[in-house]
């Protein structure tokens, strides 16, 4: 590593590499160098339209996809860059197998690309700081290598090494294994992201293997990038079983709730338990499934709170699941009447009043019951059958209330509540001179 911060040295790199850039650039070539990329951008705007309309319809086509119309609209307004560096390419290509000048065009090539991918980098990054240390990094790379002191740095960083084994890490390969797995990994959920929208297209596969199938494949699409990331480091997978080891007892011990909720979620998609959509009850809390995750299950209930139950909570409590073999619900309303009302007609006018809504089914039909004899009324049962639980089940009884309500005022059916009489009785002389004080009756 001698040498390896020279200062010195740099600076000798520095001012040779600015002399020849100066004794290329200040010559009758460099103007035709200049007319070449004029021409090459007017070429370039020129055959700019075809390629936008077929990216327009592909953009069109990707609506529903948010991450593919994501993309299709970033290249969209990178068109004309990428064909002009496209065509500044084969220019360049062209004047280095004739043996001409092409170090301007070669600048240029240098920064429109370190543009394009900046652009393409602020897109898809939504983090600013992210965004600005990509953009800082590949300015600086541009600027190395338009003064031709890319590949001294590269030597530099790779200079800079660790020796563990038989293994050596340099900063370089380290830098480039962070670089691979960055973009790997944003191609990996991109991609997971395209696949997983085609799996659910699929009518053969039920919901809860869907998503099994759309996880299974994100996982493995990871791993794959941290795999590739790894070799970009030069680093033998082999020198991981160790590590592998210790990482399993480590699993074994302080991350066993976490490991649990991953095999339990495995488990709910694999035998249809629970699937996106299903409305269920666990623990007191009632809504529909929105999704399953890798270590929860997220239910939205009916006021928009949105629940991250643990998978593992849902293999070993009971969960009532409403809709698990099929959708119809059985609704029961208790209804009083009072004595001195018709109770064959009221409990007509309370099947009506539930046939006459649209949400409750006409078979089986809703029907009345008489229950009992009460206190203050005379107790009947509504009962209907709703195949919609998801939409609520507190609002379809509101509005069969309401419906009963208006038709017993209609007819003259009484609702009672409760009431007491209370009777004094006289109160013999020879007992009030006892001084006894008289009770009431309560009948």
């Amino acid at each position: 590593m001698s040498g390896l911060f020279d200062i010195e040295l740099f600076k000798g790199y520095a001012q040779s590499a600015l002399e020849r850039i100066s004794a290329e650039l200040l010559t009758t070539t460099a103007l035709y160098q200049a007319g070449a990329i004029v021409v090459a951008l007017i070429v370039a705007l020129l055959i700019t339209p075809p390629f936008r309309r077929w990216l327009q319809r592909r953009l069109d086509e990707a609506a529903e996809d948010s991450r593919l119309h994501n993309v299709c609209a970033t290249f969209l307004t990178l068109v004309t860059p990428v064909l002009w560096v496209l065509l500044l390419w084969l220019a360049v290509e062209v004047a280095a197998n004739a043996q001409w000048p092409n170090k301007l065009i070669s600048i240029v090539v240098s920064l429109v690309n370190a543009w394009i991918i900046i652009r393409l980098v602020s897109r898809f990054v939504s983090d600013a700081a992210w965004a600005r240390f990509f953009a800082v990094t590949i300015w600086v790379i541009a600027a190395l290598n338009i003064v031709e002191l890319l590949q001294p740095a590269l030597s530099m960083l790779d200079g800079i090494a660790l020796q563990i084994g038989d293994v050596r890490v340099t900063a370089l390969s380290v830098a480039k294994g962070v670089f691979y797995l960055v973009v790997l990994l944003w191609l990996a959920n991109l991609v997971s992201s395209i696949l997983e929208r085609r799996i659910q297209t699929l009518p053969s596969l039920t919901p809860s293997i869907q998503v099994l199938f759309a996880k299974l494949l994100k996982i493995a699409l990871i791993v794959v990038a941290g795999v590739v990331a790894i070799n970009a480091v030069g680093i033998d997978l082999t020198a991981f079983a160790v590590f592998g080891g210790a990482l399993g007892v480590g699993i074994g011990f302080g991350l066993q709730k976490i490991v649990a909720n991953f095999i339990s979620g495995i488990i709910l998609l694999l035998d249809k338990s629970i699937k996106p959509g299903d409305t269920i009850g666990v623990s007191g809390t009632y809504g529909w499934i929105q999704s399953l995750g890798a270590r929860y299950v997220s239910v939205v209930t009916r006021d928009g709170i949105e629940h991250l139950i643990p998978n593992e909570e849902l293999i070993t409590t009971r969960v009532e699941n409403w809709s698990f073999s099929n959708l119809r619900i059985r609704q029961k309303i208790p209804v009083g009447i009072s004595y001195s009302s018709d109770v064959r007609a009221a409990i007509e006018m309370c099947v009506e009043a539930a046939a006459s809504n649209p949400r409750v089914l006409k078979s089986p039909n809703p029907i009345c019951l008489l229950k009992g004899f009460g206190d203050s009324a005379v107790d009947l049962e509504v009962r209907f059958w709703v195949v919609d639980p998801q939409n609520g089940l507190s609002n379809v009884k509101s509005d069969i209330l309401l419906d009963i309500w208006d038709r017993f005022h209609e007819n003259g059916i009484e609702i009672p509540f409760p009431q007491r009489d209370l009777h004094l009785k006289t109160v013999a002389p020879e007992v009030r001179a006892a001084g006894i004080q008289p009770v009431a009756d309560p009948h």
